[in-house]
């Protein structure tokens, strides 16, 4: 992980970044599913709607030819123009992709659709620039644990938060076949770490950021020792799961 060239993109309290020993929790639970995805976005062109920061679009230009990377943030693209060179960075809304029809081997959104207010239209548009025999892949938290008990997200970035079932049937209804869902879940190591801060590292790290005062010591240890090795991505128990990730194809 580096801290090269993060300053340049300030911190929104929701997009994740590299380089920051407290955001490592998060970054590494984000980076995982990146690298899960690294072989199916191995040719041709792929598209991340919502590149963010862009380390993720990055990561997978490690295997792909060609990585186009679209965001609605200014900032963000041109963040990732001057961060990451092997990434075509531009400026989109994601409900009308600036792509042509079928021109994607595989499309990419992680931790975008739950802060979008038209998800069907999104979906669509997916389904118009990715080929057919084309892949695409979704991640969300999961509504069941991440707002448990709540039809609104407790996240204010956030206008509508999925299940399995209501994820797994957007993306059906879209017009995408063969849809699996994954669910992302603690491993063994983490479970322990969960065990040491009273049940959960992420409700603890929530405690520390809203008391405002500083992390503890064996807090903040614990959380710059988080490793993409430290989760399970499987297709069992989704609705347990802490995010979603959806994997499909088009006819």
């Amino acid at each position: 992980m580096t801290d090269i060239g993060v300053q340049a993109l300030p911190l929104t309290g929701e997009r994740t970044v590299p380089g920051i020993p407290e955001e490592n929790y998060w970054f590494r639970r984000h980076e995982v599913v990146y690298e899960a995805l690294r072989t199916r976005c191995s040719s041709g062109v792929v598209l991340e709607a919502g590149c963010g920061e862009g380390y993720g679009a990055d990561l997978l230009a490690g295997s792909a030819p060609t990585v186009l990377a679209v965001d609605y943030d200014p900032l963000a693209v041109a963040h990732v123009a001057r961060r990451y060179p092997r990434v075509a960075p531009a400026r989109a809304n994601l409900v009308a992709l600036p792509v042509r029809d079928e021109v994607c081997d595989a499309l990419v959104s992680l931790q975008v659709i739950e802060h979008l207010w038209e998800q069907e239209r999104f979906l669509r548009e997916c389904f118009r620039v990715v080929r057919p025999g084309g892949t695409v892949a979704l991640s969300t938290p999961n509504r069941l644990t991440f707002s448990p008990g709540r039809d609104t997200p407790l996240n204010p970035f956030h206008t509508r938060e999925l299940s399995a079932a209501e994820l797994a049937g957007l993306v059906r209804d879209a017009g995408f076949a063969d849809v699996e869902i994954l669910g992302l879940h603690h491993g063994p190591r983490l479970r322990d770490i969960d065990a040491r801060h009273g049940g959960s590292i992420v409700d603890a790290q929530v405690e520390v950021a809203l008391s405002g005062e500083g992390w503890p010591a064996a807090l903040l240890r614990d959380v710059t020792s988080v490793t993409c090795a430290d989760f399970e991505l499987t297709a069992g128990d989704p609705d347990a799961s802490l995010d979603l990730v959806a994997l499909a194809v088009r006819p």
